[in-house]
């Protein structure tokens, strides 16, 4: 198989140029070079939002384009448009939070969407997301593969969520851990996004599918038990009332990143239907395993985790911990 990766040098895009390269596919991965791509790939570069970014594409033919775009849509819609006629099958890395807010428990690929163009400069996420869909289909049709994943975890994360609970529990000490303990989340491990994408492409799978864990694959106890576990054992997790957390204004998924209280916003992002995923092949690794390879990720980094630049950084500070704790 011949993969074209646009992107391919960080989180999502790094894992499936990896797992492909493992498979002995031919990668080519085009980029900005503002990262160096995986050993064993051939590299095109180009700047996606720049005039003519796109022309080390104009020849080149592909079996497989793999995009993880998140911003204009119109960059989705110039990359399918121009390797239409050249290339096998687009998968588009897309998002659950194209559904439209609020998503209700157990909703299934044919819910609600929110409105998104091909032709939309940047708006929002949900929106530039959808419009990137649309631009895959527009261009592939039956030829692409809308991969709707949810919340990503794992090694080479960039947006600060599993590592930032990693680094603190390494600190030690009384740790403000958001309950119910048992409270079920989904997640998926970017590895196990990485293969099932390309199994399914490879299989000629089309059309959108969840990909995330099935609801209750691991609980909030479960992944901070195994973050205190793997980074030495000296946190001393203090489980604290929902209620208590949000009266105390503390905002869920950023300041106590993957957690959220039940209710609207914790059915929109930890309660979906993946059973089309599943009957495709989803397999999702123990969430003890995506722990302790983020942190042995982290570790081999010898300092702090890279952080998109879109993307607020997480975490509650060190004060505002204390004070809910009563320390």
């Amino acid at each position: 198989m011949k993969l074209l990766m646009l992107g391919g040098t960080e989180f999502v895009g790094r894992a499936i140029t990896e797992d492909a390269l493992s498979r002995g596919w031919e990668v080519t991965v085009f980029h900005r070079g503002h990262h160096t791509p995986p050993p064993g790939t051939s590299a095109l570069h180009g700047d996606r939002t720049a005039p003519d970014g796109l022309a080390a594409l104009d020849t080149g033919e592909w079996d497989l384009v793999v995009d993880t775009w998140s911003g204009a849509p119109t960059a989705v819609r110039d990359s399918a448009r121009l390797l239409r006629d050249r290339v096998g099958r687009y998968a588009y890395v897309s998002s659950r939070s194209v559904y439209a807010y609020p998503a209700p428990a157990g909703l299934a690929e044919d819910g609600l969407l929110v409105g998104g163009s091909p032709d939309a400069g940047p708006t929002d996420y949900a929106e530039d997301k959808r419009g990137g869909e649309l631009a895959a289909l527009d261009a592939f049709a039956d030829r692409a593969l809308l991969v709707r994943a949810g919340l990503i975890l794992g090694p080479y994360e960039n947006v600060g969520r599993l590592p930032w609970w990693l680094e603190r529990t390494a600190r030690g000490g009384p740790v403000l851990a958001p309950g119910p303990r048992d409270l079920p989340i989904q997640y998926i491990d970017v590895r196990d996004l990485a293969r099932w994408t390309l199994d399914a492409a490879a299989a000629g799978r089309s059309g959108a599918y969840n990909l995330v864990s099935p609801s209750g694959h691991a609980t909030m106890g479960g992944l901070l038990d195994a973050c205190a576990a793997t980074t030495g054992g000296g946190a001393d997790l203090r489980w604290t009332d929902p209620d208590r957390i949000v009266e105390a204004g503390v905002q869920p998924w950023i300041e106590l990143p993957v957690w959220l209280p039940e209710g609207e916003d914790y059915d929109h992002m930890h309660r979906g239907d993946v059973s089309k995923a599943l009957a495709a092949g989803l397999r999702c690794r123990p969430v003890e395993e995506t722990v302790a390879d983020t942190w042995a990720w982290l570790r081999a980094l010898g300092g702090a985790a890279p952080q998109r630049p879109d993307r607020p950084t997480k975490g509650i500070s060190a004060e505002r911990e204390a004070a809910l704790l009563g320390l």
